[in-house]
């Protein structure tokens, strides 16, 4: 495999200036807003879903484990298929992966963007969806990958650089907001008795701890992560 030209690395590892303290306040208001508008959240659920369900594949590999497919849904469920142990460690951590990635990786995102990478990210994130585009088995998983791949790579390749760094940042954002916001909807759906084939009714079943217990987990870790990045984006701007 040739490596990347010149010109290209060069892009791609450029380091930012740091954004003014506008940039990070409108783009975490934006980004809220997102979150919170019924119609919207309907619409960029999808991108959590996406987030959700790498973060399954990711966890699933990193144990050992072998990745088998994943499908996504236009009800913004999903579902990735790993082969291996059934019970175990590595379940375990492929399980409890879906809620707290994408979480992860809002603060990999903020951290990253601290230190002025924020085209290095947004190229990160594109190579992950590109290695997720290989794994995915239905027709609407493949077009939403796609979507949100083309979406990344015209910001990449031919986005001013400003522009750049806004997405970046509302990128961030929203990862940061919709973690947090996806465990209250699951949180809900247990309460309406509605959660069987959750993450946290498997993770129950594998640990034998209570589910709720889980989706405690997942809100303290989501939750820590917007406190702790959100708290970086804005000291960084200030």
């Amino acid at each position: 495999m040739s490596s990347p030209s010149p010109d290209l690395w060069d892009r791609i590892s450029a380091v930012a200036p740091a954004p003014s303290l506008g940039v990070v306040l409108l783009t975490g208001v934006l980004a809220f807003v997102v979150t919170s508008v019924p119609e919207l959240w309907q619409r960029s659920r999808h991108v959590v879903t996406i987030a959700h369900e790498g973060s399954h594949g990711v966890a699933a590999l990193l144990s050992g484990r072998r990745l088998a497919g994943i499908r996504l849904h236009s009800d913004t469920s999903g579902l990735t298929v790993s082969k291996g142990r059934s019970s175990g460690p590595g379940m375990v951590l492929t399980a409890a992966a879906g809620y707290v990635g994408p979480a992860l990786a809002g603060l990999t995102g903020a951290y990253l963007l601290t230190r002025g990478h924020a085209v290095g990210m947004l190229w990160g994130l594109l190579v992950l969806l590109v290695l997720m585009l290989l794994q995915i088995r239905n027709f609407f998983g493949l077009w939403s990958v796609l979507l949100a791949g083309s979406a990344l790579l015209l910001v990449t390749r031919w986005a001013p650089a400003d522009l750049q760094l806004v997405i970046a940042h509302m990128v961030t954002w929203f990862l940061l907001l919709a973690s947090p916001r996806a465990v209250v909807e699951l949180h809900r759906e247990r309460r309406r008795g509605r959660d069987r084939s959750s993450d946290a009714a498997t993770l129950a079943r594998l640990t034998h701890l209570p589910g709720l217990l889980w989706v405690g987990f997942f809100f303290l870790v989501t939750g820590g992560c917007l406190l702790f990045g959100g708290r970086l984006l804005l000291v960084a701007a200030g």
